[in-house]
């Protein structure tokens, strides 16, 4: 029976005409889904579902999407989040998706920008049992800390700094809006700078990040920037590529990052997500979302927070 699949020209380019006119056909195309976005359930027989390919360096795995969620799309993504994403699909997570072999595509990494970045990084969900907030954490090899020790007579050896990122529920005036709060672990310098002080925000704000006087409203848009979500988790946050093409990733968790049921719900009601970044020590762990709001105001009044809202990738 054929289905009301969405494949775009990227997607039909990676896994060929034969195998998209199958899935057209519904030979290889499931009924029923999970929204790879939203993590909902979907039919394909019964309402528009974009086929999203998600790429890595040696494998491919195609999934399935409400097509108000995202449209149909070829996401590059790291092979650990891939194989991370397959283990969700074949063990972790019990609703049946649908992941077909496809041939390989290539795919190499871009350089990033000189700011606090985590391509594959280690990342470590840190449970919050009073909250549905959520915490994550990913090194970042090109943001460090100022010094650590050294033998006398020695400069300083830089170190490897640490990015914080939590997810919550914001209350931005009467809408319930989906977080994510970036905060390092030490203050970050510049790469190859010899300074000792915090740079982190001014490197942001040198990105497109602006700053958050007022919760009431929203950050305004980051162009080019965006937000990864696969199987219902924070895979990461993707930036330009400095000499165009594929976005590659700012911060990317090594193991994707559990997200609650209302910050899902409230992402597929809004399509996009707000980015707000703070210097080390400024928030810092707050087990419950009106405490991680009242942190966020006080860096706010402060002048000691940035921000951006972000759509979700591909859309």
């Amino acid at each position: 029976m054929p289905r009301m699949l969405d494949v775009s020209n990227d997607v039909r380019a990676e896994i060929g005409d034969e195998e998209a006119d199958r899935l057209l056909a519904g030979d290889n195309a499931p009924g029923a889904y999970d929204c790879t976005s939203c993590r909902t359930p979907g039919n394909t027989e019964q309402e528009r579902t974009s086929t999203v390919l998600f790429v890595g360096q040696e494998t491919a795995v195609l999934a399935f999407a409400h097509a108000t969620c995202v449209p149909s799309q070829v996401v590059p993504v790291s092979e650990d989040q891939l194989r991370g994403a397959v283990r969700s699909i074949t063990g972790e997570d019990t609703a049946p998706s649908y992941a077909p072999p496809v041939p390989a595509a290539a795919h190499a990494s871009a350089p990033h920008f000189p700011a606090p970045a985590a391509p594959p990084a280690y990342a470590a969900p840190v449970p919050s049992p009073a909250s549905p907030a959520t915490a994550s954490h990913a090194s970042a090899p090109s943001g460090h800390a100022p010094s650590g020790h050294a033998p006398s007579g020695q400069a300083p050896v830089p170190q490897q700094a640490v990015l914080g990122v939590t997810s919550g529920v914001v209350l931005v005036g009467q809408e319930a809006c989906p977080a994510l709060v970036v905060e390092p672990t030490a203050p970050i310098i510049r790469p190859g700078s010899a300074g000792h002080g915090d740079e982190f925000l001014q490197l942001l704000s040198e990105q497109g990040f602006a700053p958050v006087v007022d919760l009431g409203r929203p950050p305004a848009p980051n162009p080019g920037w965006s937000v990864l979500l696969a199987m219902g988790r924070l895979h990461a946050v993707l930036m330009p590529a400095p000499g165009g093409g594929r976005p590659v990733a700012w911060w990317q968790a090594h193991s994707p990052m559990p997200l609650s049921e209302g910050w899902r719900s409230a992402v597929g009601r809004s399509q996009k997500v707000l980015i707000y970044a703070a210097a080390a020590g400024t928030i810092g762990t707050q087990p419950r979302e009106d405490q991680l709001r009242a942190a966020l105001d006080r860096a706010a009044a402060r002048g000691a927070l940035v921000g951006a809202s972000m759509p979700l990738a591909g859309t």
